[in-house]
């Protein structure tokens, strides 16, 4: 397992943990946490057994409480890694010393056939992107052609917004069709999760 490396201020870097890794951290029983940072309703679509929901739109607000209720390794998680990368920047304020990302996400922990807990099956959040800027694409591309209207600066708008979102390795699209009540079927109850943390943390054996 790659290990973090303290910085000259004593500060951890973060690394990539493997899925393989991650399940072999847990069959040994080491003190891990994962925290998933995808909407309520992909986690309930999909988990890891015993991971813990704080949605990235929630994190900024509960870090320093987060911070304070985990002990140990703790691995970020969402469906590909680009959230889970934009939640360690939140987290790194509350100087947690083991932070890792999942790398490739539940995505990851999938093809390499590990269980996950099930529910109620929905689009994960980047694969309901792909979906919208696809569809607006087409038909800015269809208007141009057919209309001869600027509807097909649609296209380059929706081209240019996702450049942006690769370059700044955020996605704006992404957050706000996190809002839509198809997102939203699931909730999120962040003082009981940040309970749960603090008290798997205080169960967990000292090293």
């Amino acid at each position: 397992m790659q290990n973090a490396t303290a910085t000259e201020t004593g500060s951890a870097i973060p690394l990539n943990l493997s899925a393989a890794e991650a399940a072999d951290m847990r069959d040994r029983g080491e003190d891990l946490t994962i925290i998933d940072v995808r909407t309520p309703a992909e986690f309930e679509s999909a988990h890891i057994s015993g991971s813990f929901n704080v949605p990235l739109d929630l994190l900024p607000e509960h870090a320093e409480q987060i911070g304070s209720a985990v002990g140990g390794t703790v691995a970020l998680v969402c469906q590909s890694g680009v959230r889970a990368k934009q939640a360690e920047r939140h987290l790194l304020r509350a100087e947690l010393p083991r932070l890792h990302i999942l790398d490739g996400g539940i995505s990851a922990w999938e093809r390499q056939g590990l269980p996950l807990v099930r529910g109620q099956q929905r689009w994960s959040l980047e694969r309901q992107v792909r979906g919208v800027a696809g569809s607006l694409v087409l038909v800015g591309a269809l208007g141009g052609l057919f209309i001869r209207r600027p509807i097909g600066l649609l296209s380059a708008a929706i081209g240019g917004g996702l450049t942006f979102s690769a370059l700044s390795n955020t996605c704006g699209m992404g957050m706000l069709l996190s809002k839509l009540p198809y997102n939203r079927g699931a909730t999120c109850d962040i003082d009981s999760v940040i309970s749960a943390l603090d008290k798997k943390s205080s169960s967990a054996p000292s090293s």
